[in-house]
């Protein structure tokens, strides 16, 4: 009887760890499931990364489920761009798309690598729910597509998109997926209340503007809390599409990626290389992967986002992206040898708002280089003067501006026509007010920024590295100011042939 017991108990012991094991995501068959869940318009002003006035309780469950990545980055500030780079994981100079699609912007070819084409040579069968706004659309075949628009109205509610992810889990039945959900909040127009969402909106009186914007104004204040409503929204939607993947049971086996696509459009914020541009939230959650509450202060870049999820499914990772694999950093313990800059970028997107400045940063000085000092940066007056074509709500009028600091008020007036180079030290300055670039003492922190920043535009073949391409780029956006290139369906800008042939006369 005894040994019968022991041999019961054994067996009972047995079942337990091997149902522990086929439970376990580390040992699910199959590559995991990978859902990129990406933002409009915002940077970390989240609850998680320590915002006083965001009401976003579903992405700091995310982010206590996962790893949260304080110092994240975008190589470029604007839609467009943004989007190229995390899906094709190449700088903007690299895949070509260094403007807006809607003006006329597009990869240099639409056989380009990305995550759509790469993923589905592995059996993934794969989803976009929401904008694409790369062009050509061609270039990323999903398998399913819903609510394509911008929906910056929001006409469609935050439940449709989890409504599409419903339908999109259903069509993939037992194929590993990979599904994009690109929601439309916090983009412009800041909307307080959108079916009934959020239930209670913060007024201006409830904020204050983000430190980096300068400006602090009631009329400021009603676009931020419109703005940090907007999140509210955005939050619930992430909460919403979360819940329809918990009812497949595949969450176990899931990667789960959110990203704000640039930062918010706020003076020295969007179109920018300013932090309040490219710095945005990354939060990664892979069970049984990444170590859940774990913050990381490494410096990391979007377009690591697609090694990532090459390497999470058994793949081959290009040699010639510039990203890497986040996987060392998704649990606890130093990294060697992990990137020491991260690099940012602007055109200003199109014609009215052209400005080209390259940045680099490394964990406590920041670089910025202007190729053309001295001239109107046409994306700085989108913000700071009215009489812009495009100026935006969010801005700041002359009104706001009579009520800045004179530091706020040099930092504007640097913004509008830059010098050659601007120096941050980020640890005493973190919201890049004080430029250090003539003081004697940061000159050798100069140096070594601007001759990495040469090694590294080298090294990925960017045509901007030479002046001749740069005042050929200018010159052709403002002779089109006009914008009667919109009306025309062949237009194509000169750019996407001569830097293609330029980068191919480039030793690799």
């Amino acid at each position: 009887m005894h040994q019968r017991n022991k041999q019961s108990s054994w067996f009972v012991w047995c079942l337990l760890v091997a149902t522990c094991l086929m439970l376990s995501p580390a040992v699910v068959a199959g590559p995991p499931n990978i859902l990129l869940i990406v933002s409009e318009d915002n940077g970390p002003e989240l609850g998680c990364y320590g915002d006083p006035y965001a009401q976003t309780p579903h992405l700091d469950q995310l982010a206590a489920e996962g790893v949260r990545f304080e110092h994240a980055f975008v190589p470029y500030s604007v839609c467009s761009p943004s989007r190229a780079c995390f899906l094709t994981g190449r700088y903007p100079h690299q895949n070509g798309q260094i403007g807006l699609a809607t003006h006329k912007f597009a990869m240099y070819r639409k056989e380009t690598p990305n995550f759509v084409t790469l993923l589905k040579q592995k059996g993934y069968y794969t989803g976009l729910i929401g904008k694409l706004h790369v062009n050509p659309e061609s270039a990323f075949p999903f398998d399913y597509r819903a609510i394509p628009g911008a929906n910056f109205n929001r006409r469609q509610p935050v439940t449709a998109y989890a409504d599409k992810a419903s339908e999109f889990f259903q069509q993939a039945k037992t194929r590993p997926w990979f599904l994009s959900v690109n929601f439309p909040d916090a983009h412009l127009p800041f909307l307080k209340q959108v079916h009934g969402r959020p239930a209670q909106p913060l007024s201006a009186d409830d904020v204050k503007p983000m430190p980096w914007v300068g400006v602090d104004t009631p009329r400021v204040r009603e676009q931020v809390a419109n703005y940090y409503n907007c999140l509210a929204r955005l939050d619930t939607g992430v909460g919403l599409l979360l819940d329809e993947l918990e009812k497949t049971g595949t969450a176990v086996n899931t990667l789960v990626i959110y990203i704000g696509d640039h930062g918010a459009q706020f003076p020295r914020g969007k179109g920018s290389v300013y932090e309040g541009g490219l710095r945005v939230p990354l939060i990664v959650r892979w069970p049984g992967v990444a170590q859940p509450g774990l913050v990381r202060t490494e410096l990391v870049s979007t377009v690591d986002l697609l090694p990532t999820a090459l390497a999470a499914a058994g793949m081959e990772v290009p040699q010639d992206l510039p990203g890497r694999d986040l996987k060392p950093l998704l649990t606890a313990g130093s990294v060697k040898d992990w990137r020491e800059y991260i690099f940012g970028f602007t055109t200003g997107s199109f014609p009215r708002n052209c400005y080209i400045q390259h940045s680099l940063r490394d964990k406590r000085y920041k670089l910025i280089s202007n190729p053309r000092p001295g001239t109107k940066n046409l994306i700085a007056g989108s913000y700071l003067d009215e009489s812009h074509p495009h100026f935006v709500i969010s801005g700041a009028t002359a009104a706001d501006q009579k009520t800045i600091s004179p530091q706020v008020k040099a930092a504007f007036t640097r913004w509008s026509t830059p010098p050659r180079y601007e120096l941050y030290d980020l640890q005493q300055d973190p919201y890049e007010w004080n430029n250090l670039e003539d003081d004697p003492d940061y000159a050798e922190t100069k140096q070594r920024l601007i001759d990495a920043l040469t090694a590294l535009q080298q090294q990925t073949r960017d045509p901007f590295l030479d002046q001749g391409n740069v005042e050929a780029f200018v010159k052709e956006q403002l002779a089109h100011r006009d914008m009667k290139y919109s009306q025309q369906k062949q237009f194509r800008w000169s750019y996407l042939d001569a830097f293609a042939d330029w980068r191919a006369a480039q030793p690799n």
